[in-house]
């Protein structure tokens, strides 16, 4: 467990280096810029959405034969639903990555040298959209952040259902895909731990929007993972019986002038439960 632990810590701390770095990065670059085309906007927004992606794929590669690379609450809570862990099992991981996570954003203000901008996710004002945008937007990135992660969830637990070499591919793609879309709204959270290390450090309105990008993405996980188990994998389970034949030797009693017994063979069925 111990191994676990320090995978899954390790794990988020560069999931928040390399993706939320990326992300002060291109905030500086545009800011650098003046008044950028929406081109410019367009194209660090990929830049930020592939690094996420390509940590994360990363890190598939590596932690993952270890803890599965969960480095994310949401999932582990997922996983937890779909019967894959135990329940002190997953409280470890999420210890260990919301831990990971604040040791990234520390990491980060070294790098950079100021708390003021770590990649924290934030919607409103703090939105490229800007405030302008919507008249609700408690609700809107709410509802935007629990469909991104019931999307990203649910492509998780189809997609490592089996080992495969290609799993971490599909998980990498998948959060690629709903970063791209999200960070407009949100800068795209889908994942407590990677929001609440840089909250903390940033304070301000980043901490005080924080409770969006924790509620918002648990209950898109846990969503997807009743969804996953229900509907998707439901038909798996299901049990399976099939016919066994079985040989069952029956020894009769000799008469009593008969210096011999005879024996006899039978052949009996029985229904035996499959494994899944």
């Amino acid at each position: 467990m111990v191994r676990k632990f320090v995978s899954e810590l390790i794990g988020t701390c560069l999931l928040v280096v390399f993706g939320c770095g990326t992300a002060v990065i291109v905030s500086n670059y545009l800011t650098k810029l003046g008044a950028p085309s929406s081109y410019a906007y367009l194209y660090f927004g990929l830049l930020i959405a592939l690094a996420f992606g390509l940590v994360l794929m990363a890190l598939a590669y590596t932690i993952g034969k270890v803890s599965g690379a969960h480095v994310n609450p949401a999932v582990s809570v997922a996983a937890l639903i779909d019967g894959r862990i135990s329940l002190f099992e997953c409280v470890y991981y999420v210890v260990a990555q919301l831990l990971g996570g604040l040791v990234g954003a520390f990491v980060l203000t070294w790098i950079f040298g100021s708390r003021n901008n770590l990649g924290a996710n934030g919607f409103g004002k703090l939105s490229v959209f800007g405030e302008a945008f919507s008249t609700h937007w408690v609700a809107l990135a709410l509802v935007v952040e629990i469909i991104l992660t019931f999307t990203f969830v649910l492509v998780v637990l189809s997609a490592t259902k089996k080992d495969s070499n290609t799993n971490g591919l599909v998980v990498g793609l998948a959060l690629t895909l709903v970063h791209i879309f999200g960070i407009p709204f949100t800068g795209t959270s889908v994942n407590p731990a990677r929001s609440i290390g840089p909250a903390l450090l940033t304070q301000g309105d980043a901490l005080s929007q924080l409770w969006v990008f924790i509620v918002g993405p648990l209950v898109g996980g846990i969503l997807a993972a009743l969804f996953y188990r229900y509907v998707i994998a439901y038909e798996k389970r299901e049990v399976v019986y099939e016919v066994v034949e079985e040989e069952v030797v029956v020894e009769e009693p000799a008469p009593r002038r008969a210096p011999a017994k005879k024996v006899t063979t039978k052949k009996t069925t029985r229904k035996v439960k499959k494994d899944e």
